[in-house]
């Protein structure tokens, strides 16, 4: 794990950089294990839609590749429709949060239900959709509250009775 946070932005895209290279080198080399996980939050930092990033070409093709190799990417971006369609395109697992109206009209939503794609943008706090090619519908689901809770005397006790359907799906 390496954590970039405290890094000024070309600082951080160096590291990125770097380290991508380096794994995914290896990668094409034949060493397909162990698995390497690549977190990246903003992910259109890295690989913006518009203009170019040296990261970009990497990430794309860590995207369309990478799982075959051992290299699983997990992006974060609040807008899927500020990443570069090609790297979104690849996405085996795709995860919304609550949306904008204007985003979930974008394209980049498609693989959600016009429904789906309307009642996200209503969607309380911890509340998701998970898409994934083995269940052909999307599956609501929500985090935990509080999301903080670290112990098991942390979480909160919720009766039956207080759990409301996210979506009903018919």
């Amino acid at each position: 794990m390496v954590d970039i946070n405290s890094l000024h932005e070309d600082g951080q895209r160096f590291v990125v950089g770097s380290l991508l290279s380096r794994v995914f080198e290896a990668k094409e080399r034949g060493q397909r294990f162990p698995l390497h996980f690549v977190v990246l939050d903003e992910l259109n930092k890295y690989a913006p839609r518009q203009g170019s990033s040296p990261l970009k070409e990497v990430l794309v093709d860590i995207a369309a590749r990478g799982r075959s190799l051992g290299v699983i990417l997990i992006g974060a971006q609040q807008s899927a429709s500020q990443v570069e369609p090609a790297v979104t395109r690849n996405a085996a697992i795709r995860v919304v949060g609550r949306l904008d109206g204007a985003e979930a009209t974008s394209d980049d939503y498609r693989f959600l239900s016009a429904e789906v794609r309307e009642r996200a943008t209503r969607l309380l706090p911890g509340a998701m959709v998970l898409a994934q090619p083995m269940i052909p519908a999307p599956i609501p689901f929500r985090f935990p509250f509080p999301n903080y809770a670290t112990r098991a005397d942390e979480k909160p006790e919720v009766k039956p009775e207080e759990v409301e359907d996210l979506f009903v799906f018919r």
